[in-house]
């Protein structure tokens, strides 16, 4: 079972302390008052959790919500929110069945009827833990066959017997869309820590074109983050170059999708050590918003010049430039592990975000505890 140093321990803190820690931040998350949780049980098997920032339930979300609980042993939970993504979000017909609609209302109507990439990988990766950890269950519990379902109709979409739809994935490049049929990406959606657990669990005659992605992906992200800010963009071309153009203002910038790259190239590292590159990039971000002073908060361009733009979610920016210290410690000087440390220690000692943009701020929180603590586990 591969997992990630435990950077808390490191830093001297208890074991007792970090486990209370990380137990009181999903119980907050999952079942605190109103102005706290983002989770939301539904009669008596299911659930959704709310993006509090737009008052609706996206597969980002519910997917990163199984995540935690499969990481957590909470198979109530995972559970309750696996059959509200059946019951309401997986589409049956249409152009776009066999995908999740990305957006849906409380009471569980689609705002939308097209999919978001990230949502289906995390759906899959957080099922085939589930299958490692509790073992299958019958129908929509069935988590192994769901997975691969779900990994072969992200690849598979145009090929003969499936309905016109687009492909998650490029069968030109290997790499991630940001949405099916689109020809540009996301960086935060390149997760080759992911997919080379997907080789392993789907059917077999994709295992090739998971290995490619994961190989692709990493040879992306070099392209994708700037050379001396380690800093990418929201969304990208498929060379990496910055897509300034786009339906998002914000898309040029390193808003708030972006936050999520660095943490992932860390676990990608902690995992498997794959690219040697990684933990410098690392570094260079941290660098970055150590040098930005009270300017941290400010959004800034790829290459490091700062916008009249104010983050949206700046506990977000903590959490995931600590958790990039997972990798940031491997090979660094004296200076860049003081660095390291004390950004891990200051996300130790920093509360959940409260109020209405609460929900990535807190989900970016828990994951990056979880990497921290050295208990975010391929199961």
């Amino acid at each position: 079972m591969r997992t990630s140093r435990n950077v808390f321990r490191e830093l001297g803190i208890p074991q007792e302390k970090i486990d209370k820690k990380i137990a009181e931040t999903f119980d907050i998350m999952f079942y605190g008052d109103e102005d706290s949780r983002i989770y939301h049980p539904v009669g008596p098997d299911m659930g959704y959790i709310e993006d509090t920032g737009n008052v609706d339930a996206r597969t980002e979300g519910m997917s990163y919500g199984m995540m935690m609980c499969v990481q957590l042993d909470k198979k109530e939970e995972f559970d309750r929110l696996w059959k509200w993504s059946m019951t309401y979000m997986y589409m049956t017909k249409g152009p776009c069945a066999g995908y999740f609609a990305w957006s849906c209302k409380p009471d569980g109507t689609k705002n939308s009827y097209g999919p978001a990439p990230d949502g289906e990988e995390y759906y899959a990766m957080a099922l085939i833990f589930a299958s490692h950890r509790w073992g299958d269950g019958e129908g929509i519990y069935n988590y192994s066959e769901w997975a691969r379902t779900i990994l072969r109709d992200c690849i598979h979409r145009n090929a003969p017997g499936y309905k016109p739809g687009g492909q998650m994935w490029s069968d030109d490049n290997y790499l991630i869309k940001f949405v099916p049929g689109c020809p540009y990406t996301d960086a935060s959606y390149h997760l080759p820590h992911f997919y080379e657990l997907f080789a392993d669990n789907c059917d077999p005659g994709d295992r090739d074109f998971w290995l490619n992605a994961a190989k692709a992906s990493r040879e992306y992200l070099h392209t994708a983050c700037h050379e001396k800010t380690g800093l990418c963009s929201d969304y990208a071309n498929f060379d990496g170059t910055v897509l300034e153009h786009s339906f998002n203002p914000n898309a040029g910038l390193h808003y708030s999708d972006s936050y999520r790259t660095v943490y992932n190239i860390a676990l990608d590292w902690a995992w498997n050590k794959a690219d040697p590159w990684q933990p410098e990039e690392c570094r260079k971000v941290q660098r970055y918003f150590e040098n930005a002073g009270e300017n941290w908060a400010v959004v800034p361009r790829p290459d490091g010049t700062l916008t009249d733009v104010k983050a949206m979610h700046p506990l977000a920016i903590k959490a995931t430039k600590a958790a990039a210290s997972i990798a940031a410690l491997d090979g660094a000087d004296d200076d860049e592990k003081e660095l390291a440390k004390r950004l891990a220690k200051e996300l130790f000692e920093t509360p959940l975000r409260e109020g209405k943009r609460r929900y990535y701020d807190n989900c970016l929180y828990l994951f990056s505890l979880l990497m921290l603590a050295g208990e975010y586990r391929e199961y």
